[in-house]
């Protein structure tokens, strides 16, 4: 083989035969004669007037210009998915000549020369030949027919088998070199059959592409050494180059911590599960060092890829609220002025204009009998020795003359009530005499104030300054103090003096309270008997996936499921193929045959299975928070958590 590739150095150093400098000559006037003046349309023109060995006949010129220009068009045409390498006769054989240099000899003599001092101009212009052919031939393979005839071709085999087991990646040009021909490889290897595993080293790409995927440090090469890997091992016939311990199965591993570099942990986890794919392997990976780590790096992909929507539901019912600060009413009372003016009135008159100060009409209004004599009683009985007072009777009967729409009823019981319908006490706010002044033991007979500012100018006016003496005592209703100056006792008094901003609540207190039903009363004597009312906020929170998984999440969920697979194969956790789970992946068949399969295990498989088992129960918590929108597959989910509960170790 060596001299396949010296004889091929030597005839391209020559110097061109004459006919084909001949044949040069004259596609160069042709050229001259039809060159375009638009340079936009050189892409065309070319291809309809360039005679297509023109190029071939640029690149076996030795004329480093001439092929310069022959691999530059050549770079630009390959992308096209028209471009077929056997329509330019001889094309291919041509473009192997600079690949078959550089890998023979070229690429050493490159790094002799660079070690020092820049390389001569014509050895890197001999290098860009190599880089750019062999960039022609990498891309060209896409083109499925391409493939085929690089596939079938001899001189494809000795070229790449050669750079993968000589050369380094040791320089950029070595490393570009080296990832063109193992995307190149990449291409061909859907159908390539590898040779035995104990055929001799150079005959085998194996190896260097797994030295490769777990030393190179240019992320390029280590995608392309991966993916030719994984389409190689994905060819049946190609499993006996399967190891448990590949270097390229331990570059996989170490590279899936990179979540952020997408298509490099894609690339991993597809050589991963192509390596579980094969039950030996699953088995000797339960033994791998690195299994819980990598178990729990699958997890965690799954989640990062995890797309969630937040839903929240509020099962409360209505909730009945009311102000936390209510006004509060009371009965109103007969003032003295009133009450003096009402006494000297002969009754019944007396009596109707007692009534239509207490009382109101209203329709809905329900009064006893007895409150209203009781009232009655307590305003005039006293009195009754100068100003006679009238029966309980009368008074009951003078209701209806003060108000039409009252009556007076009985409602039958038991007990019976005695009642008196529409009219009610007369309401006034509690808060009503909240600025009223105090002094003199509560009998200034002032208005009440709307304010506490006015209520604490008329103090000082009334009370306190216009007092002769230097000191008082306070008299504010019930008031002890000592006698003050008057300069002190002008603050004392705001001691006594209401806010007029209303208490201010509590941290976390919210300014309505909630009711237990509606119509509940409100304020009642004592709130802590009030029965326990319902929550206002009762909403239950919870996440859901929005979308499916994308493919790394699926590529890891199938790993998983198939060390799963593996761990549980002798337990009752084990997945049976059935309709829910497809029958795949790695789904074991109940053909009654466990228990003898069991018995029949080696020490290292159960070990391997109890490994396993503890490695499902380290990883239960992370897999608990997986979320898959797909029942079925969310069933896989359920189903490992729960095999993790009890999973023996």
């Amino acid at each position: 083989m060596t001299s396949v590739f010296q004889t091929n150095i030597g005839r391209q150093a020559t110097a061109p035969t004459t006919s084909y400098q001949q044949s040069y000559q004259q596609s160069q006037a042709y050229a001259a004669q039809h060159r375009p003046t638009i340079t936009d349309d050189y892409e065309r023109w070319y291809t309809e007037n360039v005679p297509s060995n023109r190029m071939l006949l640029s690149l076996r010129s030795g004329i480093d210009s001439e092929i310069s220009w022959a691999l530059d068009r050549l770079c630009r045409l390959c992308n096209n998915e028209q471009f077929v390498l056997a329509a330019i006769p001889g094309l291919t054989d041509a473009l192997f000549v600079w690949p078959d240099w550089f890998v023979g000899t070229g690429a050493e003599e490159c790094a002799k020369k660079a070690s020092l001092f820049a390389l001569p101009k014509t050895l890197e212009k001999h290098r860009r030949h190599a880089l750019e052919a062999m960039f022609i031939l990498k891309n060209s393979a896409v083109n499925d027919a391409n493939a085929v005839e690089l596939a079938t071709h001899p001189r494809t085999r000795s070229l790449i088998l050669l750079a993968l087991h000589r050369m380094k990646p040791d320089s950029d040009a070595n490393t570009e070199f080296l990832t063109y021909i193992v995307e190149l490889l990449q291409q061909i290897s859907g159908t390539l059959v590898l040779p035995p595993p104990d055929s001799p080293l150079l005959a085998n790409p194996v190896p260097p592409l797994q030295t490769l995927a777990a030393t190179a440090s240019d992320r390029s090469l280590i995608i392309s050494s991966l993916r030719t890997l994984m389409l190689q091992m994905a060819n049946p016939a190609n499993i006996a180059h399967l190891t448990p311990d590949t270097p390229a199965l331990s570059a996989a591993i170490r590279y899936l911590p990179l979540l952020s570099d997408k298509l490099l942990v894609e690339t991993c986890l597809n050589y991963l599960y192509t390596h579980l794919s094969h039950p030996p392997m699953t088995k000797a990976f339960l033994l791998h060092p690195e299994l819980a780590s990598t178990l729990k790096l699958l997890v965690i992909i799954m989640l990062s890829e995890q797309v969630e929507e937040t839903i929240s539901i509020n099962i409360a019912g209505p909730v009945h609220t009311a102000p936390a600060v209510a006004e509060t009413s009371k009965d109103y009372e007969l003032s003295q002025e009133e009450l003096e003016r009402l006494l000297p009135i002969p009754e019944p008159q007396r009596c109707y204009e007692w009534m239509k100060i207490m009382f109101d009409a209203r329709p809905d209004g329900e009064l006893t009998q007895v409150e209203v004599w009781n009232a009655y009683r307590e305003a005039f009985y006293f009195h009754k020795e100068r100003y006679p007072v009238l029966a309980a009777s009368d008074v009951i009967k003078n209701v209806n003359a003060v108000f039409d729409q009252a009556h007076a009823m009985v409602l039958p019981g038991p007990p019976q009530r005695f009642i008196v319908r529409g009219v009610e006490r007369r309401k006034v706010r509690s808060d009503a005499d909240k600025f009223k002044c105090r002094w003199d033991r509560s009998e200034c007979t002032t208005e009440t104030f709307a304010s506490a500012g006015e209520l604490y100018e008329h103090v000082l006016a009334a009370h306190i300054d216009a007092h002769p003496d230097p000191e008082l005592p306070c008299t504010w209703s019930s008031c002890t103090h000592p006698p003050l100056p008057k300069s002190h006792l002008r603050g004392h008094v705001l001691t006594h003096l209401p806010s007029s901003q209303p208490a201010p609540l509590q941290p976390g207190q919210q300014d309505r309270i909630t009711l237990p039903s509606e119509g509940f009363p409100n304020p009642i004597s004592n709130p802590t008997s009030r029965p326990v009312p319902p929550v206002r906020d009762a909403t239950i929170t919870y996440k859901q996936p929005s979308v499916d998984p994308p493919s790394n999440a699926l590529t890891a969920l199938l790993c998983i499921r198939v060390l799963f697979r593996v761990a549980f194969a002798s337990a009752e956790a084990a997945p049976r193929a059935d309709d829910d789970h497809f029958g795949f992946p790695g789904i074991i068949e109940d053909t009654g045959e466990d228990e003898e399969l069991t018995n029949g295990a080696s020490d290292s498989e159960k070990r391997g299975e109890r490994r396993g088992r503890k490695a499902f129960t380290g990883v239960r918590h992370l897999l608990e928070g997986v979320r898959i929108r797909d029942e079925t597959l969310m069933e896989w989910i359920t189903e490992m958590v729960d095999a993790g509960l009890d999973g023996t170790t």
